[in-house]
């Protein structure tokens, strides 16, 4: 654990605020869930709960299906970070932080996909060469918790229907399961 030099009271109410430089950092957002950890030192541990980080066991089994139906590498992210991955070494991405782009995305509820006309690209994962060809954010009782992708390969083809229909009926068949 790394120490930030910065105290806080508790204030009558048995309130404390957390700064707006530790909340930009760990990107935690107003009406975040955060989970409470302690140990027998005394220690009060606030750490970033994530809903589809429960099913992460599920949604890796779905991503292998949805790999070999759909022929491409599929991941799954939750607000954060990434949580399933499947058709390419997990190594490489499991655990890496979503990029801003795929973060906006997600923010305001956007599908993405790679056609013809625009050519553009979007990169999910930050640190990582590689580019989504369908994204859809996973929406669970109206809440945005996550997002399922297809990867692309070196020169990807436009993205077909069927793609962005498995992406999609994914999205929300995951969705559904957090509901649950």
């Amino acid at each position: 654990m790394k120490a930030t030099g910065i105290v806080r009271r508790i204030d009558d109410l048995g309130r404390v605020v957390i700064p707006k430089e530790i909340r930009r950092t760990m990107r935690i957002r107003e009406g975040d869930p955060l989970e409470i950890y302690t140990d027998n030192d005394g220690e009060v541990i606030f750490k970033k709960y994530s809903p589809i980080g429960e099913l992460s066991s599920f949604s890796t089994q779905y991503a292998e299906v949805l790999s070999k139906v759909g022929g491409y590498p599929v991941v799954v992210c939750d607000r954060d970070h990434v949580i399933s991955v499947a058709g390419i070494p997990k190594k490489e991405l499991l655990e890496r932080r979503v990029s801003p782009a795929l973060e906006e995305m997600m923010e305001q509820r956007r599908q993405f996909a790679i056609t013809e006309s625009d050519g553009k690209r979007m990169q999910p994962v930050e640190g990582v060469d590689r580019y989504a060809l369908v994204q859809a954010p996973i929406i669970a009782a109206g809440d945005v918790c996550g997002s399922l992708m297809f990867i692309a390969g070196e020169n990807p083809n436009p993205a077909t229907d069927t793609e962005m229909k498995l992406i999609q009926v994914g999205a929300a068949f995951l969705g559904k399961q957090m509901e649950e």
